[in-house]
């Protein structure tokens, strides 16, 4: 009986995976606004040695998707496993504990099992009336700005401007009262001078007091580092801008609506006219298309700069061997196309998203998959890869493990990505397969209201440049029936 027990044993320790064996530590790198404008992602134009290091060490997730294109809702799909249409955060001012009050985010949840968490810089979206979750991690937030200006200019001579009284939740009912900031500067600069720099450096610190830990008791690290650019305003030292010659960037090449598009689903304007010089009405000419394509090319340059600063740091500290590290953009951006900017929108630009996954002794370097993926996986595959239970709630899980993907870059654990945006009091609910998209808009609270529907086939129209709903019947009803297997939409919280 006894030797039945010992090889029993030795045939459990060996089905463990080398990271579950030795309770693997996570790095968890959240970047603001980033969409694939990198090397890695087959973007010539891109300077983006450290993100393509990082991808060089994992796997590349070619079709990975967030679940709703603005910066607080995606971020709470991030730390829920949990669309915002199970939840009804939908907006900027949404509060988590107000929807849910027992939710169990992805670090308490790691916590729970006898991690040390904690969070830098943008992690939960603090501004716009909400406050983040302070207590999701184990000790204090260091909290740092998002919205950042050096030169004076930038902000009429040192006044507040719209951007930085929404970010730091101050004069709310004012906003519109207020000087509009510059929509980039470019000065003389050390990194450390803007947020991202300083978060950079005091993430190292915790790395490095995190691995004094380990040694003295064994607690694992969750960290959450996030970064701000290239989220407007393109503030960045000149030395990233030096890096790119404005007349190599690419510029937009489409820049019409999709034709017999619904109106509910265009957008003009919005967030990108908080800035000046940029034109109130959101009509941008040529040569402010170039500056603000070379802010975002240089603001992306400077934060993966940042991001290398945190990742030679675990190769340095002999802690990557058993750091899970996973990079995440929270939403696309569009740069011009379809003449839109920023997000906001249920295209393929504001929600196409980077997921890059290191997981020592499960993924292979340098792989490559084209498994659609959601920003509510990330919670259930982060689990499963440190060996914890399976996810239970008490908020919806809607996310799935990538694990099988992990190991083997052909596997499949979904068909299709899902994502969502409100706009004009209706819902605008989307699938992406790896060839279609379709878009539902719908006013669920008046069944007798009209729908709309969007049908863009990305094999022939990359571009979006046909809404193609009426033409391709058979897909759309196929489409169509995917999309009736998701929840009806939760109505939106409070705020």
């Amino acid at each position: 009986m006894k030797e039945i027990f010992v090889y029993a044993t030795l045939i459990s320790v060996a089905l463990i995976s080398p990271l579950a064996a030795e309770r693997p530590n996570v790095l968890l790198i959240l970047v603001d606004d980033l969409k694939p404008a990198m090397r890695c992602y087959g973007d010539n134009a891109a300077k983006t040695p450290n993100m393509d290091a990082l991808a060089s060490r994992g796997i590349r997730f070619d079709l990975a998707y967030c679940n709703q294109a603005v910066c607080a809702p995606s971020r709470f799909t991030l730390m829920l496993g949990s669309h915002s249409t199970s939840t009804g955060l939908y907006g900027l001012g949404s509060h988590l504990r107000e929807a849910y009050p027992d939710a169990v985010t992805m670090p308490q949840y790691f916590a729970k099992h006898g991690y040390r968490t904690e969070s830098l810089g943008k992690v939960f979206h603090i501004g716009h009336g909400n406050q983040g979750d302070p207590g999701s991690f184990s000790v204090p937030h260091f909290h740092d700005k998002v919205i950042e200006y050096l030169d004076p200019e930038s902000t009429d001579g040192g006044k507040l401007t719209r951007e930085e009284a929404l970010f730091t939740n101050q004069k709310l009912g004012q906003i519109r009262s207020l000087p509009r900031g510059a929509a980039y500067e470019s000065p003389m600069a050390n990194d450390t001078d803007y947020a991202d720099g300083r978060v950079a450096d005091e993430t190292v610190k915790r790395l490095k007091v995190a691995k004094q830990r380990l040694a003295k008791d064994g607690t694992p690290f969750f960290i959450a580092a996030g970064f701000v650019r290239p989220h407007l305003p393109f503030s960045a030292p000149k030395k990233y801008w030096d890096m790119h010659d404005p007349a190599k960037l690419p510029m937009p090449v489409n820049k019409a609506f999709p034709k017999d598009a619904p109106k509910v689903a265009l957008k003009r304007g919005g967030e990108i006219a908080a800035f000046k010089p940029v034109p109130s009405n959101g009509e941008i000419d040529e040569e402010l298309t170039r500056k603000l394509i070379h802010g975002y090319y240089a603001s992306t340059s400077y934060v993966d700069a940042q991001i290398g600063k945190v990742t030679s740091a675990l190769e340095q500290l002999s802690l990557a061997q058993n750091t899970i590290v996973v990079l995440w953009g929270d939403h696309g951006w569009h740069l011009g196309d379809l003449s839109i900017w920023t997000k906001h929108t249920n295209f393929e630009q504001a929600n196409r998203i980077p997921i890059i996954i290191v997981a020592p002794g499960v993924t292979k370097p340098g792989s490559v998959t084209s498994q659609l993926a959601e920003t509510v996986d990330i919670f259930p595959t982060l689990s499963e890869l440190a060996g914890l239970p399976a996810l239970s709630g008490p908020q919806p899980i809607d996310g799935v493990s990538l694990v099988p993907v992990l190991k083997n870059t052909n596997a499949r654990v979904r068909d299709h990505a899902y994502h969502a945006y409100p706009r004009g009091g209706k819902l605008g609910r989307a699938i992406r397969t790896q060839r279609y998209r379709l878009v539902e808009w719908k006013k669920h609270s008046d069944p007798q209201a009209g729908v709309d529907y969007e049908l863009y086939d990305y094999k022939t129209d990359p571009r979006e440049t046909q809404n193609q709903y009426v033409d391709r019947p058979n897909i759309a009803k196929r489409l169509k029936t995917i999309l009736s297997k998701h929840p009806s939409p939760k109505t939106r919280s409070r705020r």
